[in-house]
């Protein structure tokens, strides 16, 4: 089969340069375009370059249309009024789209899931095959214990991520909702302050924490009287999520049509 072809969103930041640099070393996938805002100072430097490879000769631009005309699909880790445009071209042209974008609300969410009618969109908050498994895994003890097993997440990232809780939290936080037969918006708690009262049976708590470079640690701790079951994920380098991402793509060229998550790639919806 011929190299998939994909476009990187976001390819000045963070993320978007890990990206490029695991399409060069991955086998089956080639860099077809690399996106960034159009009021983006980085626009026309060389992708490679700010990837640390070298120059490749592809370029940073703005417009995603041309990119995507040309391409098998787009990898996108980047923001909400972003994500639902290229969610948008991607149906248009039936590409793949894999999205780990987080902060996404309701609206975003209905548009992203409208555009997946004629587009193959692989959306997770959390791209790591090891914090996928994480959360199949929360499902299963969350089903397994009962309600006297209080649940709360715990996560930290690097103190220039905007949103929380993470949307890996929250992806936790579904698993654990799910696994309990539960509605997580009416039973989460984000925040606690000053006198706020015994903690109600059957919430489900985060907490997060800010600082330094941290890349993300997750972890859903079952407290029952006398016993505790934590479980943890540490991630130590931007690469698993886009290597994650890469082993989405390769999934989902393979797929008709339709809005899948990280477990249906893994083979984990009924675990």
């Amino acid at each position: 089969m011929a190299e998939m072809r994909l476009v990187v969103a976001g390819a000045g930041g963070r993320m978007g340069r890990t990206l490029v640099k695991a399409i060069a070393e991955a086998k089956g996938f080639a860099l077809a375009g690399a996106l960034e805002d159009a009021r983006s100072p980085l626009i026309g430097w060389d992708s490679g370059a700010l990837a640390g490879l070298g120059d490749n000769g592809i370029k940073l631009v703005g417009d995603a249309g041309p990119l995507l005309e040309q391409a098998d699909g787009i990898v996108d880790f980047t923001a909400p009024v972003a994500t639902v445009a290229f969610a948008a071209l991607a149906g248009k042209g039936r590409k793949v789209h894999i999205v780990g974008t987080t902060g996404l609300s309701a609206a975003d969410e209905a548009r992203i899931k409208e555009a997946a009618k004629t587009a193959v969109i692989v959306k997770s908050g959390n791209m790591s095959l090891g914090v996928n498994l994480l959360a199949a895994l929360t499902r299963r003890v969350a089903k397994t214990l009962d309600a006297s097993f209080d649940i709360e997440i715990l996560e930290m990232h690097h103190n220039q991520k905007v949103d929380a809780p993470s949307g890996t939290a929250l992806l936790l936080g579904r698993a654990a909702a799910e696994g309990r037969g539960i509605d997580l918006d009416q039973r989460s708690v984000r925040s606690r302050d000053g006198h706020t009262g015994a903690r109600k049976a059957g919430d489900i708590g985060f907490a997060a924490l800010r600082g330094g470079s941290v890349v993300g640690e997750h972890s859903v701790i079952f407290a029952g009287q006398a016993e505790r079951i934590e479980l943890t994920h540490k991630a130590e380098d931007r690469m698993i999520f886009a290597r994650g991402a890469l082993h989405a793509a390769a999934w989902a060229r393979e797929q008709k049509p339709g809005l899948y998550s990280m477990m249906d790639v893994l083979g984990l919806k009924d675990f």
